[in-house]
């Protein structure tokens, strides 16, 4: 950098307009822009946005004409990869085919930020700051055009990846503007105005994802495709029911087998999202470790171990009564509202298995642990497809004792995650087989394995009752979850949240939960929580309405009340105003109240979750013989304006599908700790001639907007169920629907 640049750089960063906590400005090596934005942290422990220094993203408009933004955010396959960069491209002024766009492949949060993905969060928390770091880059290529083209900076407009006289034919390139652009000071956040949606060029287009093409080659970035120097390949073999304790195992007979190099008996640390005692396996590739285990012949110690039981779970349920052990939430007067003799009162009970994530790709990590010579430090080395890479650095200061300094975390790219790679068991298993080995070791799980020693989607069941008035309005909503506690501590993926419809909008209402011992390791899967509650409380809505001989639509839109945001008042709060917006316009689109042929139905179902307002519409034909047929199913969405709009569609059609795949045949079940159902002869999914036609339409309300990978999955099972219910005359209360007899 040059003793202007430094003046420039040191007076940018210090003067009136320095943000240390919003952009720093470099040069590049032989001319160019360089930004680097720091964005809001956010707080786990409050769930709250705070304010921070950490630097997120790059942008970078190289000498060649050429930009390059940085996406921090892991990628799995969820588009954010490519949904980010277009809100910078989109405010720059940038022609889209110019951005090249890069993957953070290091976790440092000091330069990149939050570096985490999950829980539909991403698009939310950095629409803002994107939109900064993109307005700030153009207003300071336009400070610089003004100065080149001695002309008014009104007069100039930032668009394709060049600076335009709006008055002449004049422009010049952002490849000529950057290195006089990065001396610019940079403009006051609070100066900043951002494109109007009309104005539009690059937001709310289709672009395919950034690495499709690499994908469909074979030249993707995942996990599972790591190759590095003098690496071995490794499996972990640990006790089918969780917590089982390694007796013996034939190492010497593993040892002796064509392509392995070593085995080990393992001793963990009893954590299961830290290390499990297990037999240890590494040799020249993956095959000869998996061949290998076939021949393991291990004895195992399950005094301890999980001794879980679906049956034994399912027979404690069915004898819990209308009100559970511990009441959570009470408002108004239920009790006076289901005595009264005037009110219709019903009751139903509703069951929901354990699902596996069932991830494309199994999981695995790359490792290479090097101990320190001469007194040195330890050193540890990670190729690792994550959803927060953050979050492995905590585990490794926790257990092997590293600092930040001693860590090099690579990630990579995920083949669908679904809430599964947020722990680290996998990771600690290769870091063991590297330190055992002294080579760098690539784990990767069988599909057995991962479906085997999965975090489940945790089943559970819940009793519901509710009262309608003579003139078919809600009286009272009362449920009564049971749902499991795990070492004593009921789960945080079940029971009951006041602040969800439609307990949030019932004068009278009460939930109540009543917990099982299960020990099965359970965690978040897709739109945890509300793919469970949905399907429940949306089918019990449609069986109140037939109670009050009420329409469905017109009931729910009812519920609602006036026009609100409900509590509490944050960004994931509810508003009715725009839940009534998706229900009527799933319902005009959908054909909601035409006449159906016999054996064909109309269901409909809507549900608030992760930020979202979603209504599906399914219509459904079952034949004599029990054939199930989603024929179509269409949805309105409101997750405010679109990035990008193929990459929404995706979402919201392979959220639909999965869902209906979950519902048609899919259930976990364990007995004596044994997880039944390892692979996919007994856990089908959903066949290509069984998916639905999919018709998505987006409400691009004036709010941020927030994140659609998990929302448009819970509606569905509630309205494929309510329609096979219009279809047949019979209520579909629990999942899969093979269990209850029905074909796919």
């Amino acid at each position: 950098m040059t003793p202007k640049n430094k003046t420039a750089l040191a007076s940018s960063i210090s003067g009136q307009t320095s943000r240390r906590d919003f952009l720093k400005v470099t040069g590049l090596v032989g001319g160019g822009l360089a930004l680097a934005a720091a964005a809001p942290g956010w707080a786990q422990d409050t769930k709250k946005l705070v304010g921070g220094g950490d630097f997120n993203a790059y942008v970078q408009i190289r000498p060649d004409g050429r930009i390059v933004i940085y996406s921090g955010s892991p990628e799995m396959g969820q588009g954010i990869k490519t949904s980010l960069p277009m809100i910078v491209a989109e405010e720059m002024g940038a022609d889209w085919d110019d951005v090249i766009v890069e993957q953070t492949s290091e976790v440092d949060t000091d330069r990149y930020g939050r570096q985490s993905t999950g829980g539909s969060y991403t698009v939310y928390l950095n629409w803002q700051m994107m939109r900064e770091m993109g307005a700030t880059a153009r207003e300071m290529l336009i400070s610089a055009a003004a100065i080149v083209m001695e002309l008014p900076r009104e007069e100039l407009r930032a668009e394709d990846s060049r600076v335009r006289h709006l008055l002449s034919d004049r422009s010049r390139s952002f490849a000529e503007l950057a290195s006089l652009a990065q001396e610019q000071p940079m403009p006051a956040k609070a100066d900043l105005q951002f494109r109007d949606r009309e104005d539009y060029r690059i937001l709310g287009t289709s672009k395919s994802q950034v690495d499709s093409l690499q994908i469909v080659m074979g030249q993707g970035d995942f996990g599972i495709d790591t190759r590095v120097p003098n690496m071995l390949y490794g499996s972990y073999v640990k006790c089918p029911a969780v917590g089982g304790k390694l007796v013996n195992a034939n190492i010497a007979d593993l040892k002796a087998l064509p392509g392995i190099v070593d085995a080990y008996k393992v001793e963990g640390n009893g954590d299961v999202r830290e290390l499990l005692d297990g037999v240890g396996i590494v040799g020249t590739s993956t095959w000869a470790v998996f061949e290998a285990r076939k021949m393991l012949n291990a004895t195992w110690d399950e005094r301890n171990a999980n001794k879980d039981s679906w049956s034994a779970f399912t027979a404690f349920a069915n004898q819990q009564g209308n009100v559970g052990a511990e009441v959570l939430h009470e408002q108004g007067d239920v009790d006076s509202a289901l005595e009264d003799p005037d009110n219709t009162v019903i009751s139903s009970f509703y069951e929901y298995p354990y699902l596996t994530h069932l991830c494309l790709e199994p999981m695995n990590c790359t490792a290479h642990y090097r101990p320190g010579k001469n007194g040195g430090k330890d050193h540890l080395e990670v190729w690792l497809p994550t959803q927060s890479g953050p979050r492995f650095q905590t585990l490794a200061k926790q257990r092997y004792g590293l600092e930040k300094d001693q860590l090099t975390i690579h990630v990579k790219r995920m083949g669908g995650s679904f809430g599964r790679r947020t722990s680290g068991e996998y990771i600690c298993e290769a870091i063991e087989l590297s330190k055992l080995s002294g080579q760098p070791v690539k784990l990767t799980w069988s599909r057995e394995d991962s479906m085997r020693h999965d975090y489940f989607r945790e089943g559970g069941f819940c009793r519901l009752r509710g009262a309608m008035t003579k003139d078919g309005k809600l009286a009272a909503w009362e449920e009564h979850t049971i749902g499991t506690a795990v070492n004593g501590k009921p789960s945080r993926w079940t029971g009951v949240h006041p602040s969800t419809f439609p307990i949030a909008t019932s004068a009278h209402a009460r939930g109540s939960l009543t917990t099982y011992p299960m020990d099965t390791p359970s965690g978040p899967w897709r739109a945890p929580f509300s793919n469970t509650h949905a399907f429940v409380s949306q089918c019990f809505i449609n069986e109140l309405a037939e109670a009050g001989s009420r329409d469905h639509v017109e009931l729910l839109i009812e519920m609602m009340g006036e026009p609100r945001w409900l509590e509490p008042k944050t960004f994931r709060a509810m508003n009715t105003e725009r839940a009534i917006g998706v229900i009527k316009l799933a319902a005009e689109k959908g054909g909601w109240g035409r006449v159906m042929p016999a054996g064909r139905g109309l269901g409909i179902a809507f549900y608030f979750c992760h930020a979202a307002h979603v209504a599906e519409l399914a219509e459904v034909s079952v034949d004599d013989q029990g054939k199930v047929t989603v024929h179509k199913v269409t949805a309105a969405v409101d997750v405010g304006p679109i990035i990008n709009r193929s990459g929404a569609l995706n979402q919201v059609q392979g959220s639909i599908i999965d869902g209906y795949s979950a519902m048609a045949g899919q259930k976990i079940t364990m007995e004596d700790g044994r997880i039944q159902q390892t692979n996919l002869d007994r856990y089908p999914v959903l066949r290509i001639d069984a998916a639905p036609e999919v018709d998505v339409h987006f409400i691009e309300s004036d709010y941020d907007p927030t994140g659609l990978g998990e929302p448009a999955l819970p509606p569905l099972a509630a309205a494929v169920a309510n329609a096979m219910y219009a279809a047949t005359g019979r209520r579909v209360r629990s999942m899969p629907l093979l269990d209850a007899g029905y074909r796919v």
